[in-house]
């Protein structure tokens, strides 16, 4: 087993590495004077099982055009399985036609990776899960409901006023599974209308929230301006605090700003996505490693054994 990174997010693949007691292969990612994308591997990959680390987060497209490469350079050194390891699969969000004469751009990155010589993909909290439908290679879709469940578990009290909160009609399934790790935590809906892309409004809240802590949970936050509009919907519905735990911080534009002059007690946002200056330098954001949950999976895959198992 080896594991090769791109440049999206080398700090979460060397944690990965961390957790398998490996080190990352030797190898470049590096760019030409035009941009264009250069890849080098300098150890003996071949009848390896090799495992490309790359999330196609900004800059989305040289972040892909990397993960491809990376796997074409790994097949023609005869690597015996490529696993693209994708903690944030970027398109996710055009899984659908959404008007007339639209593209369904997560399936056409899916037949890319294929074509590219992957064998298997590996990815964390999907947008939508019929994505895993759109490779003809198998996929696995691993949760963070594990992870943030058991930081809710150390921080809040999983009994009394703690209430799971989705913001949004869609999530409520991913809401419902986190609310029974918690104890079968109550559930509330945030009914919103939006009227353009990165724009909502609050319609009304379902669910009494009065005196609640209400934790949200959601798999992106891009803009931000949903889950703003949320927690202060929220609190004037009487909720006692406001908290968010996402899969994937985005967070472009002016989203760090947004969330913290927000009325969010915390934003607590997984590693999937190497996190920026500004939200590092947050005091509103928190980060969660998802590195030991990748890891583990890594394992399983080579050894052969049970993935479906982390989902439980």
């Amino acid at each position: 087993m080896k594991i090769m990174a791109g440049n999206s997010n080398l700090p979460l693949a060397r944690a990965i590495c961390g957790y398998l007691e490996t080190s990352l292969m030797d190898a470049s990612v590096r760019r030409f004077a035009d941009e264009e994308v250069f890849v080098e591997i300098h150890e003996n990959v071949r009848g390896e099982d090799v495992f490309v680390v790359q999330s196609t987060s900004f800059p989305t497209n040289d972040n892909l055009m990397e993960l491809l490469i990376c796997i074409d350079a790994l097949r023609r050194a005869s690597a015996k399985r490529i696993t693209a390891v994708v903690p944030y699969f970027g398109y996710a969000r055009q899984d659908r036609k959404p008007g007339p004469r639209t593209p369904i751009s997560a399936k056409l990155v899916a037949n890319l990776i294929t074509q590219a010589g992957a064998d298997r993909v590996l990815s964390v909290d999907l947008h939508a899960g019929q994505i895993q439908g759109f490779f003809d290679i198998p996929t696995d879709n691993l949760y963070g409901a594990p992870v943030m469940a058991a930081d809710i578990q150390a921080r809040y009290s999983v009994s009394g006023d703690l209430m799971v909160v989705s913001p949004d009609v869609g999530g409520v399934v991913r809401a419902r599974a986190l609310a029974k790790r918690l104890n079968n935590a109550p559930l509330a809906i945030v009914d919103k209308r939006r009227d353009r892309p990165g724009q909502s409004e609050v319609m009304n809240i379902i669910g009494d929230v009065a005196g609640r802590t209400c934790i949200m949970i959601d798999d992106i936050i891009d803009s931000g301006g949903t889950l703003c509009n949320a927690a202060q919907a929220l609190l004037e519905a009487g909720a006692a605090s406001v908290s968010a735990y996402i899969s994937h911080g985005v967070l472009s534009g002016g989203a760090v700003a947004r969330v913290n002059a927000s009325a969010l007690k915390e934003l607590v946002i997984t590693d999937s996505i190497l996190p920026t200056e500004a939200t590092q330098e947050s005091g509103r954001i928190r980060i969660l490693t998802i590195a030991p949950l990748i890891g583990e999976a890594i394992r399983r895959i080579a050894d052969e054994s049970s993935v479906s198992s982390l989902l439980d």
